[in-house]
Parts: C-alpha cells; sequence; structure tokens
C-alpha cells in the first residue's frame, strides 16, 4: 500500500452473527425454475425446447463463444416457456422455464473421476464439462484458469467472504469438508503450483479449525487475513499473501485463486458425478425476519426464498441482490438465483442526508484499486471524456467503499458507474 493514498481498505461491522451460526435449511424445490441463460455478458444457448422433458442433471444449455459453459438442469419436468426477465444484475436475458414434477428423476450427466489417477488433461477436460465457476460472484467459467499454468508459485482457496451479512461460503465449507478437500487438491493438481493455501479470516476460530483438519496431511496451508474489507477481492488478497501486485491476472504474480464454494462444487462433481443444481444463499439483513442461510435450486425466485425466512419486516424494504457493499438494488423480488448470486441481503429504507462534498479526500484513501472516486464523479457531471479517460474508470470494482466512508453521504460508487455506462455510449 501507499501512504500517498492512505490504507486501501477499511474494517466493516459484518452483521455476520446474524447467519453464521444458525441452522442452514434447504427450501422444498419450487413448482417452476427459471434458469437464467446469461454468463457474464454472454448469452447462453438452451439445448432443449418448449414442452421437451427433462430430467435433473440434464444439460439445458451452454454458452459457446469464446468460453465454455454447460448448465445443468435442477430438477425434473417438462420445459414450458422461454421467456425474457429481469435479472440480479439488472439487465434482462432470456430464462428457461421448467415446470417441476417433483419427482427428482435424476440423470448423471457425466461420471465420475479420481483426479489422482487421472492425467491434467483428462482432469481439465472434466472441470470444461462439469461446468464449476466461480461462485463468489464473478461466474467465471473455473477451467480457463487453468488452460495454461506457467510460473505458477502459489495456488490460493478464497474462504474470506469480506462482504458484509454474507456467510454462505462460511457455511458451505463446515458442512462439506471432504468435497472442499477434492476440489482444492484437484484444481491445486491443474494450477501445477508449488504450494498451496486456504485463506480465511483471523477471527473465524471455528472455520479456521475446521480446514486445519480438512487439510491436514496435504500441501494445503491454512492461512489467515485481517478482518478488513475487501480482503477477498484477488488482488487485495494475493497483496496480503504475498506482497505482490500485478497487471491484469493474478498469474502474473504468481498465483491462481479459486473461490471455496467453487472447490466444493468440483469435489461434489468429482466424487459424486453432480454438477452445481443448488446454490446455498445467504438472506440476511434487518429488513427480513428469520435471517439464513437457505439451500435452494438455482432458478429459484427471490421472493420464494424471502418467504421462506418469514418474509419482509416492514412495507419499505431494500431487496439487494448479493451483499450492500457490492451487490445491485433490485426493484421487486421478481428475479431468481442464477450460478453466480449467493446472497439476498435485505434492508429496512432508510433515506440519507447528503451534503455537498466536503473534499475530504476519505474516498481516495480508501479506494483498493488506489483511484480518485470523488474526481471521477465530478468529471462525469462535467462530462469531461478526455479525462475520465485518463483516470481509468474501469479499474474500478465498484466494491462501495467510497459511498461508505463519505462523510457527506454520497453515492460515489453510483456516480463511478453513471461513468462507466456514458464513456461506454461515447466510444
Amino acid at each position: 500500500m501507499s501512504i500517498l493514498t492512505g490504507p486501501m481498505h477499511w474494517h466493516l461491522d459484518g452483521h455476520k452473527d446474524l447467519t453464521a451460526h444458525s441452522e442452514v435449511r434447504t427450501m422444498p424445490d419450487p413448482d417452476i425454475i427459471r434458469i437464467p441463460l446469461f454468463n457474464g455478458n454472454a448469452v447462453c444457448t438452451p439445448l432443449v425446447k418448449v414442452g421437451d422433458e427433462v430430467k435433473a442433471g440434464q444439460k439445458i444449455a451452454e454458452r459457446n463463444d469464446h468460453f465454455y459453459l454447460p448448465l445443468y438442469s435442477p430438477v425434473s419436468g417438462t420445459v414450458t416457456a422461454i421467456e425474457k426477465r429481469q435479472t440480479s444484475v439488472l439487465k434482462p436475458y432470456d430464462h428457461l422455464v421448467i415446470t417441476n414434477d417433483h419427482k427428482n428423476t435424476f440423470c448423471k450427466p457425466f461420471e465420475t473421476l479420481d483426479y489422482e489417477k487421472a492425467t491434467n488433461e483428462e482432469l481439465l477436460a472434466f472441470v470444461k464439462e462439469a461446468g464449476p465457476l466461480g461462485l463468489g460472484g464473478a461466474g467465471f467459467p473455473t477451467y480457463v484458469k487453468y488452460l495454461k499454468p506457467e510460473n505458477v508459485d502459489l495456488f490460493i482457496i478464497n474462504a474470506v467472504e469480506c462482504e458484509p451479512y454474507l456467510t454462505s461460503d462460511y457455511a458451505n465449507a463446515l458442512a462439506n469438508p471432504e468435497q472442499l478437500k477434492t476440489g482444492a487438491l484437484a484444481l491445486f493438481k491443474l494450477s501445477t503450483a508449488k504450494k498451496a493455501c486456504v485463506a480465511v479470516k483471523e477471527d473465524k476460530k471455528e472455520l479456521i479449525a475446521s480446514l486445519t483438519k480438512t487439510f491436514e496431511g496435504t500441501p494445503v496451508e491454512v492461512h489467515t487475513v485481517p478482518d478488513i474489507y475487501p480482503a477477498g477481492w484477488e488482488r487485495e488478497l494475493v497483496w496480503l499473501i504475498t506482497g505482490k501486485r500485478y497487471g491484469k491476472l493474478p498469474m502474473e504474480a504468481g498465483c491462481i485463486l479459486n473461490n471455496v464454494s467453487t472447490c466444493i462444487a468440483l469435489g461434489d462433481a468429482l466424487s459424486e458425478g453432480r454438477p452445481i443444481m443448488y446454490k446455498t444463499v445467504t438472506v440476511s439483513g434487518d429488513g427480513v425476519k428469520q435471517p439464513q442461510n437457505v439451500i435452494v435450486p438455482v432458478g429459484t425466485m427471490a421472493s420464494d426464498i424471502i418467504q421462506f425466512c418469514g418474509g419482509y419486516e416492514g412495507d419499505d424494504c431494500l431487496l439487494i441482490a448479493g451483499g450492500p457493499m457490492m451487490g445491485k438494488t433490485i426493484p421487486n423480488d421478481q428475479f431468481v438465483i442464477g450460478y453466480a448470486c449467493g446472497a439476498l441481503t435485505v434492508l429496512k429504507h432508510r433515506d440519507p442526508f447528503s451534503v455537498k462534498c466536503l473534499r475530504c479526500g476519505k474516498c481516495t484513501e480508501v479506494c483498493p484499486a488506489g483511484m480518485e472516486p470523488v474526481r471521477i464523479n465530478n468529471c462525469e457531471k462535467l462530462k469531461d471524456v478526455e479525462t475520465l479517460k485518463k483516470l481509468d474508470i474501469n479499474s474500478c470494482i465498484e466494491c462501495g467503499l467510497c459511498t461508505y466512508i463519505c462523510p457527506s453521504m454520497l453515492d460515489v460508487t453510483e456516480g463511478i458507474r453513471k461513468a462507466k455506462r456514458y464513456m461506454a455510449l461515447v466510444k
């Protein structure tokens, strides 16, 4: 970190006790499942049509542009529609609608694999077809990271989960130690790294003990990091562990990272022949009656999940897809949980009392990307294209720290989002 920019992180009140120690409940499968047909900004092509019968585990769609990603049905039933709907990323996409027959007829889409006996080529092909992806929020197809691992020193399993309220990774890691171990060691093999570690916040004593036991006798060490935000961002995490910075990819610093739940998903695929069909979702905040972690099929409507958790605490609540820092506030609850969405945060609405910028510079001091958020905001208002180009606005990860720290109560992060949208139009 630089003495000129400040700490570039902050300690937040995580509010994780609302869900961290409560029972993880499994929600009954809904009657209707809607699978969002997109990955990142890429559209996925359906492999079934309206009227087709499908089984749980059947491949029903795939992304097939410069990357490949298969999507699998979480339930058995009938394809009844392909409809365009709002999503958790605030963009409309087609959804594959499946009416659940509640028979749970399962077809194994691929055979299990012993990763220790498999060659790296065989293991990579398995990871590609099994379809694990970045379950920490990015949704990036996992296999791509391992196509050409070069000069990799360290494989990092990211169990930091630094976003406030979220505990789905925490609960998942505690509940599935064997799947975690299998998936992590398989990816460690693919990475060709010399060393491996699982990163976790230093205050998560129960998880640290569980991870230490899980990886006993393996090359994977448990590495604790400070309770700061955004310690889970891969750039910050690589810095905290290795002291190295990089330009575009962690491999430039000799690292490959994967989320802990992604490792668990791969472990399940390797040992059970089961793709991602269900997700552990944190439902938390002061706006929901029963905060908890819930296991739901991919494609479950947010409204059904909120109802399962007791409903809203009042009529004026904000529903956020994801956590309160990086998630997006959605106008209604008529969107579904996709593969990369791991939380619903519900907060009672409070109108902020904002004043003009005080020019205090706090947003610049805490920005983990070393940017100048308030300057970007001002240039966006002036539509100063040339200066916005120089300010490298697309390096912003929209972590929300500039808004959180602002004494004027300004939504600085939203100003940067506006600048990104404006610059995309003028190019």
